[in-house]
């Protein structure tokens, strides 16, 4: 099964965080045996730069990319026309969390957080706990 990382759940496996759900850490644990696709947006990426250079979370962008870069079950996807016009539909005040919520839609993937207001978003899978 493949899914999308919200940028909360990328920091946490990374950085060695045990603040995981049980549901999303049985996932996590499992990719590098299993078939599992983990899919993780540019914009998540781009918020992992913002958060490491105010210094609110242990890992750079660097190290992200690095750790992406050692396994072959991380995919990158990048923020295209196609996912803007799904945002659209997509009523989520926060921008980065809109962006990302449709392009977990667009990809018609289950999200990886956990933010309990990702449940209320219509037609989308939230996994954590």
């Amino acid at each position: 099964m493949n899914y999308l990382l919200d940028t909360v759940a990328i920091v946490r496996h990374l950085s060695g965080n045990t603040k995981i759900g049980k549901k999303a850490a049985k996932i996590l644990n499992s990719t590098d045996t299993s078939d599992h696709t983990l899919f993780l947006s540019t914009v998540s990426l781009m918020e992992i730069l913002y958060l490491s250079e105010k210094h609110r979370i242990p890992i750079t962008l660097k190290e992200t990319l690095d750790s992406l870069n050692t396994s072959s079950i991380y995919q990158i996807v990048n923020l295209t026309p196609e996912i803007l016009i799904v945002a659209e539909k997509v009523a989520f005040f926060e921008l980065h969390d809109r962006l990302i919520l449709a392009t977990a839609k667009w990809l018609d993937v289950p999200i990886i957080s956990s933010d309990r207001r990702f449940a209320e978003v219509e037609g989308l899978t939230t996994i954590w706990g």
